[in-house]
Formats: structure tokens, sequence, C-alpha cells
């Protein structure tokens, strides 16, 4: 891709993709406190205390942004699709640090 042609539709599928996760993360842990039977203030202590647990949530998190880039493509918007996908790749080197180091 060259940024000559970067759109403002890239940036907003950038935006949304990198702000989406920060937003699906208490409810991925509200639907597991749910599923589970966990307190959710026990869940979030434990986001907050473990780095395991962090790359765990933030990588279920990552997952709503599909929803985003399926109906993205279906209107055929290429470009914000193109965004999404950049923003949701913004976390891979978080999470691999958080996970490995």
């Amino acid at each position: 891709m060259n940024i000559r042609n970067w759109t403002k539709f890239h940036t907003l599928g950038m935006i949304i993709g990198f702000i989406g996760p920060i937003i699906y993360i208490p409810l991925t842990m509200l639907i597991i406190s749910q599923v589970k039977n966990f307190s959710f203030n026990r869940l979030w202590d434990m986001f907050f205390i473990s780095k395991s647990t962090q790359g765990k949530f933030i990588s279920l998190s990552i997952i709503p942004n599909l929803f985003w880039f399926y109906i993205s493509l279906n209107k055929e918007k290429y470009n914000f699709a193109m965004g999404v996908i950049l923003g949701s790749a913004l976390y891979i080197p978080f999470i691999l640090y958080i996970n490995f180091f």
C-alpha cells in the first residue's frame, strides 16, 4: 500500500479497529464472568494484576472487530476494512510482549 493512496476511510477504520477492543474488554469480562460464575470485580482485578490475563482478554476483545470488517467488505468499503485490520494489528506487538516476556 502506498501512503499516497491513504484516505480518510483508512484512518476511520484504523481508529475503530484500535479503540473497539478498549471498549470491548469490560464487555468480554462481563460475558465471561456471567458464563463462568465469577465475580466481575475479581476478573477486573486479575486483568490489572496478571499480564497473562491481560493478553488473553485483549486477544478476545479484538474478535468483535471482525463484525466491522465483515460489514465493510459486504458494502465494498475496502479502505475501511483495511483500516480495521491495521488498527487491530496494532495490538500484536503488545500481546506478544505480554505473553512472551
